[in-house]
């Protein structure tokens, strides 16, 4: 009965919560992988179509439009890497993605053809999300080895702790 799989031990060598959690991460960065893939070749497949729109009758708009297009997908390629490398998302590159489509749908729809309320949302958007790049400059960097939920982690352990040694 040495190699049981009844023996208390195996199921909590089985769902190994260290173990669990490196086997969830490499999953997902096999999805990531395959989104930068998916992503790099449509990225392609627009650099053809932007190289087309630039032949002659030229429409200023169109070329505008698929330059910030592409731009778009250089930052959200670059906000993939990014996690792959950190696992994290970068606030700053996600927040400068967010401007740069704003301004891509403003410029390919008109501003003049747009309803001013659509304008004025656009405009408090692009406002949220200047100040959200001016604020994250202030937090704290939570992830190069400053993790507020560990150390509170730590004094609920100190507490009970003190409370379990009160007890006896």
């Amino acid at each position: 009965m040495q190699g049981s799989i009844d023996k208390p031990g195996y199921l909590s060598t089985f769902l190994n919560r260290d173990r669990l959690v490196r086997i969830l991460e490499t999953v997902q960065d096999i999805i990531v992988i395959s989104i930068c893939i998916g992503l790099f070749s449509f990225m392609m497949l627009q650099l053809r179509s932007m190289f087309l729109s630039l032949l002659p009758p030229l429409n200023f708009q169109v070329v505008t439009a698929d330059i910030l297009f592409l731009l778009i997908l250089v930052e959200l390629f670059r906000l993939l890497i990014i996690y792959l490398q950190e696992h994290r998302v970068s606030i700053g590159v996600a927040v400068e993605v967010s401007i740069v489509s704003v301004l891509r749908e403003t410029i390919v729809h008109s501003v003049l053809e747009t309803p001013w309320i659509h304008v004025m949302s656009a405009c408090a958007f692009l406002l949220v999300l200047a100040v959200l790049l001016v604020v994250r400059v202030w937090l704290p960097p939570t992830f190069e080895g400053i993790d507020p939920e560990s150390r509170i982690s730590k004094r609920y352990k100190a507490m009970k702790h003190e409370e379990d040694r009160s007890h006896h």
